[in-house]
């Protein structure tokens, strides 16, 4: 006989938590190929609902799978590394549902994307709310009868149903708009990896513009990082250690507690803790690396790195990013 179909469901009131609502059917992940726009997912470690609005396709630097590996010695940053060859992986542009980003306790917020834009106001920070990039094996695909699945102010401006499509939602003019406008500062093209004593830390840099202050130019980039406790063990993280090399030739240590003002536990319960930060330079290009203190039940600490990567500005770009203006 034929399995019962697996059903997503969710808890109708959220602080007991009592009630279980259907809000779809479970699909097969997708070993090869990728994901539509207009795919309904949960989040397999967040587990939030979303909806891809469209792929990327990302240079992944794996420190860990790095291929035969010529070990180099100390380069200009101080830090022996070696040579990790990118591999094409596949990420997603999404929307989270606007109902569990109150649940979502592993992220420092709800993911936002910034940047600045070049409006009449020059210090315009743009920041689009409930925008994430997921990783191809974070998706937990399931299909909905229900026309609007997701709650986001953007997903009706997006998106829209037609029921003779599979997704039954696909872009609108606006969506292609968007992306096509902005995708200098949406597009993520490098994600680093490295796993120290079972902790895996994945750090995603995005070039967000430039400004002129003092006579002089000053560039930001926004940098996504992820923590990840492969272990059954408790762990916190206590502190961070970062430098920062500027292609001007400065080279700046950050010391700190946590990480955005947090100290985060991370169990077998709740493994994975994200947040995302800032970084300025004077110069159009540079790099960080450093390093997490991470504390154990039993008092003792012990250092995760934090894989090297580059600060990149899209020079050639000659068109400012312009918000959410058609």
């Amino acid at each position: 006989s034929a399995c019962p179909p697996n059903y997503l469901s969710a808890p109708r009131n959220r602080p007991e938590g009592k009630v279980l609502e259907t809000v779809g059917v479970f699909e097969a992940p997708k070993q090869h190929g990728k994901y539509e726009t207009g795919q309904l997912f949960l989040h397999s470690v967040f587990g939030y609902r979303g909806i891809v609005l469209f792929p990327w396709q990302a240079r992944l630097y794996d420190r860990d799978v790095a291929s035969p590996v010529t070990e180099k010695s100390e380069n200009a940053t101080g830090h022996g590394s070696k040579e990790v060859k990118g591999k094409t992986h596949t990420y997603y542009q999404v929307l989270i549902d606007a109902r569990d980003c109150p649940h979502i306790s592993q992220r420092s917020q709800t993911e936002a994307v910034t940047f600045l834009a070049n409006h009449d106001d020059s210090r315009a920070l743009y920041a689009i709310p409930g925008l994430d990039y997921v990783s191809h094996e974070d998706i937990l695909p399931y299909s909905s009868t229900d026309q609007v699945p997701i709650q986001h102010e953007l997903f009706e401006r997006f998106l829209m149903y037609d029921q003779t499509k599979v997704p039954p939602f696909v872009a609108r003019d606006t969506l292609c708009a968007w992306q096509e406008k902005n995708h200098p500062w949406l597009e993520l093209s490098d994600v680093h990896r490295e796993t120290t004593e079972n902790i895996r830390v994945t750090v995603i840099p995005f070039y967000m513009g430039m400004r002129e202050a003092q006579n002089s130019h000053v560039y930001w980039w926004r940098y996504c990082i992820r923590l990840e406790n492969l272990d059954s063990e408790v762990v916190q993280l206590r502190e961070r250690h970062w430098r920062i090399f500027s292609l001007s030739g400065t080279l700046e240590t950050v010391r700190g507690r946590g990480v955005v003002g947090r100290e985060p536990v991370l169990s077998k319960e709740q493994p994975a803790f994200q947040y995302s930060s800032h970084v300025s330079l004077q110069a159009s290009s540079g790099h960080m690396w450093g390093t997490f203190r991470f504390e154990r039940p039993d008092g003792s600490h012990f250092d995760v790195r934090i894989p090297p990567f580059s600060l990149e500005s899209n020079k050639d770009e000659k068109t400012p990013p312009s918000g959410l203006h058609w």
